[in-house]
């Protein structure tokens, strides 16, 4: 029985990637083009193949990744065409982003069989977690994104990762060598989801949720928290330590004559050479997380009445609000190609009603008298916790913040949804036998498809009339537009 659950584990894996790789890497070096924040995280990486100093507000492992595929493939004569400024653009002709987007589109992949093992953690059904996992291998958004050279493909990797390693340790608490494995698995993926994206903080609230999954075995715990501190300190400091013995060479046409917001100590570092010696790494990290704050000083806060405001409301992610389009061509005037940020529909709105679910579960857990109470209320709470909290804290962020930095509580409701929906066993007078479950999530799969291929156009660069486009973008919070098309809101009147 053990085998061939495992071969049916095995098999779902090799499905749900196989699936992944033709909606995530194959053809990712489309279009030859800079889209979004390429503009961005393509400078920095040439910064670090050419040793040049550099201050950034996010951490640097998604820009040292960004740069290794560039080194690993070199398919560009020389990479220093934008290292004198923070914004590259006007690439020359022939320039290759294939190198630079590399390993966040294989991340992007990977993250599939990632969650599909999380799926089947939180079910134990193959057949259930490949249907989850269409989840993630058939959102537009994120495919449309997660295929750039952009931080969010290892940002969710690692936290999907982070995640994983969190309900491993759950399954392996009684087996002293597998939790040991998966505790420093759990410090190494939160240290590189926070060497990626400082939004990943919100994951450190796993720690006292698996204090209380634990409890009353109070020592377990006691015997993960060494190891996954540990686990997470030494990459956390090495990949800082690599960021500042790489970025030592002063170019004077960047900010602050090269110098960007480092203080009289770090400048002297620098001119010494001592950037490398690790014995100074607290006077540069200081400075570097110094330095977010200075960087968040000058973003603008949102404007929902600016005619070009890309930036939306933390309430309207849930529902796909409000799309971005990242670029766009015409080959003949009448049809536009686009790389437009554009949710599937039947995924957002269906984790939406996921999270709704769970509340009113998780309510009726607690306060109704039910004849039989949810199986898994504190992981169910788990993942609703990370969920709110999430929202919470990015509601009171006073900056403009954009549709995609709502892919990780995405990721939250994806869970939330599995458990709801498992959780779910009569329907008024309709028994929910495992086969209707299946019939039911079937359906929802397929639902789920058809989401994909209505949006395929718009994460894989290929051409539509005003008219499709239309067509596609059917709800008006969405607020997508064609090229040709006047931005309206239904929220605000837009300032010409």
């Amino acid at each position: 029985m053990q085998r061939a659950c495992s071969s049916s584990v095995l098999l779902g894996v090799l499905l749900v990637s196989l699936i992944g790789f033709f909606t995530y890497f194959w053809n990712f070096s489309t279009p030859q083009a800079f889209f979004w924040d390429e503009n961005y995280h393509i400078a920095s990486a040439q910064k670090y193949l050419n040793g040049t100093f550099f201050m950034e507000p996010h951490p640097p492992l998604g820009k040292l990744m960004i740069a290794a595929g560039e080194y690993l493939l070199d398919l560009n004569e020389t990479d220093n065409q934008f290292i004198g400024t923070d914004y590259g653009k006007n690439p020359p002709p022939g320039f290759s982003f294939t190198g630079y987007r590399l390993f966040p589109a294989m991340l992007a992949w990977l993250t599939a069989p990632v969650l599909f093992l999380v799926f089947y953690l939180l079910t134990k059904n193959t057949l259930f977690s490949v249907l989850f996992s269409f989840l993630y291998l058939f959102d537009n958004a994120l495919i449309v994104h997660l295929r750039g050279a952009m931080l969010e493909p290892p940002y969710i990797f690692f936290s999907a990762l982070t995640i994983l390693s969190f309900l491993l340790l759950l399954q392996h608490k009684d087996r002293p060598t597998a939790f040991l494995l998966s505790s420093l698995l759990f410090g190494a993926s939160f240290a590189a989801v926070m060497l990626t994206k400082i939004l990943g903080l919100v994951l450190i609230l796993l720690v006292p949720a698996l204090f209380v999954m634990l409890w009353p075995h109070w020592r377990k715990f006691m015997h993960f928290l060494p190891l996954a501190v540990t686990a997470f300190a030494i990459p956390y400091m090495a990949i800082w330590q690599m960021h500042f013995s790489i970025a030592e060479n002063i170019n004077p046409s960047l900010p602050d004559q090269g110098y960007y917001q480092a203080s009289d100590e770090y400048k002297q570092l620098l001119a010494a050479g001592h950037n490398r010696n690790p014995l100074y790494f607290p006077y540069m990290l200081r400075d570097s997380w110094n330095f977010v704050g200075h960087y968040a000083q000058g973003v603008p806060k949102l404007d929902l009445c600016k005619a070009d405001e890309n930036g939306s409301p933390f309430f309207l992610w849930p529902i796909g609000g409000r799309a971005i389009n990242y670029r766009w061509e015409t080959p003949d005037g009448f049809a536009y190609k686009y790389l437009y940020l554009q949710v599937n529909p039947v995924v957002w709105w269906g984790v939406l009603l996921g999270v709704l679910l769970g509340i009113s579960l998780l309510l009726a857990h607690a306060c109704l008298p039910l004849k039989e109470k949810l199986h898994r209320p504190l992981l169910l709470a788990v993942f609703l916790g990370l969920y709110l909290s999430f929202m919470a804290a990015t509601s009171m962020l006073d900056r403009v913040m954009y549709l995609y930095h709502y892919f990780l509580p995405l990721l939250f409701g994806f869970c939330v949804l599995a458990l709801s929906l498992l959780e779910v066993r009569k329907i008024f007078h309709f028994t929910l036998t495992p086969a209707r479950q299946t019939v039911l999530l079937t359906l929802f799969g397929m639902l789920i498809f058809a989401g994909f291929q209505l949006m395929h156009p718009f994460s894989y660069y290929e051409p539509v009339t005003d008219a499709q486009f239309r067509s596609r973008t059917f709800f008006r919070l969405w607020e997508a537009h064609c090229v040709n098309c006047p931005r309206e809101s239904v929220m605000v009147q837009t300032r010409r």
